[in-house]
């Protein structure tokens, strides 16, 4: 790894691993300004079940890219990174540190490697696709996929209609996979020489813990009430990507009398230990990055052993 003083410092892991807490206490001896990688923490209202900085918190360290939109708007990965590299411009002007915590591992991606040049939405195309999934199923037009673009579908579970919509989409508007067009992917600005930690529990069962003890602190701080309050408020749809979020997903179903209040917690437990599944495996293969156990007592120091020559 380079030794050359980073750009910024990234700060990576599954939920509940502890990365805003080492944030805040590197904060402590750096000028740090800790830019947001979190996909549900963007969403205005949703504090309880993202687990955002407080307000104390975030009057004693800048945090950027929280309550960016309303919950029934949406946020790309393509969007988190023109304005996570613009606020990274900002932040060194100042003459401070950005350092970037969270879990979403494509936003990492994105800043990482650029984006491929992907066309945009088309919503009349959409609606076809939509209403024949309607008429031949999402399982047929897997399949479809599969016929098309071999590579996507094998990536893309058949019980997962956004994304075979979008890969269909991509196909019927370029004549070409999206599988080619992502691995033509180009980083035209580049984020610069990045200090990447990744924050990775020596025992899986003891990270289990955490994450159950989590969501019951989330419950008992007023999960289902938050989201009550959230669809009086908005016009909120069970698929929009705000209420897709882990913990909402499941507090929906509580709402609509689907599940009851012991399913709801067993279901939100289980929903973000596969979360936490899905984040090691992108961490596991991650180039370069320093891994540093989750779970030791000596976190901070072990971290600030890694950062500190570098500064």
């Amino acid at each position: 790894m380079s030794r050359a003083k980073p750009a910024a410092i990234a700060i990576m892991g599954p939920t509940a691993s502890g990365k805003s807490r080492l944030a805040m206490t590197l904060a402590e001896r750096l000028p740090i300004e800790i830019i947001s990688v979190d996909s549900a923490q963007v969403f205005r209202g949703m504090d309880i079940g993202t687990a955002k900085p407080s307000p104390a918190e975030r009057r004693q360290v800048a945090h950027h890219l929280i309550d960016v939109i309303d919950p029934t708007e949406a946020y790309s990965a393509a969007r988190f990174r023109a304005d996570a590299l613009a606020l990274i411009a900002q932040i060194a002007g100042r003459g401070r540190i950005p350092l970037l915590a969270g879990g979403t591992m494509l936003y990492f991606k994105a800043l990482r490697d650029g984006l491929s040049a992907l066309p945009g939405a088309d919503a009349s195309l959409r609606a076809e696709i939509e209403a024949e999934a309607a008429r031949d199923g999402w399982a047929a037009l897997h399949a479809k996929l599969a016929r098309l673009d071999a590579e996507s579908a094998a990536r893309i579970k058949p019980t997962d209609p956004q994304r075979i919509q979008r890969a269909l989409e991509v196909y019927r508007l370029t004549g070409q996979p999206m599988s080619e067009l992502t691995r033509g992917a180009t980083a035209a600005e580049s984020v610069g020489d990045t200090l990447w930690i990744a924050l990775e529990p020596s025992d899986r069962s003891a990270l289990h813990r955490r994450i159950a003890q989590r969501f019951e602190a989330m419950l008992a701080a007023g999960l289902v009430e938050e989201l009550e309050a959230l669809r009086a408020r908005f016009s909120l749809t069970p698929d929009l990507p705000a209420m897709r979020c882990v913990g909402y997903r499941q507090a929906w179903d509580y709402l609509e009398g689907r599940t009851s209040h012991e399913e709801l917690r067993e279901r939100g437990i289980f929903a973000t230990r596969q979360l936490a599944k899905r984040q090691l495996t992108w961490l596991r293969s991650w180039p370069g990055a320093v891994k540093l156990d989750a779970l030791a007592p000596d976190l901070a120091a072990r971290a600030w052993s890694v950062i500190g020559p570098r500064l």
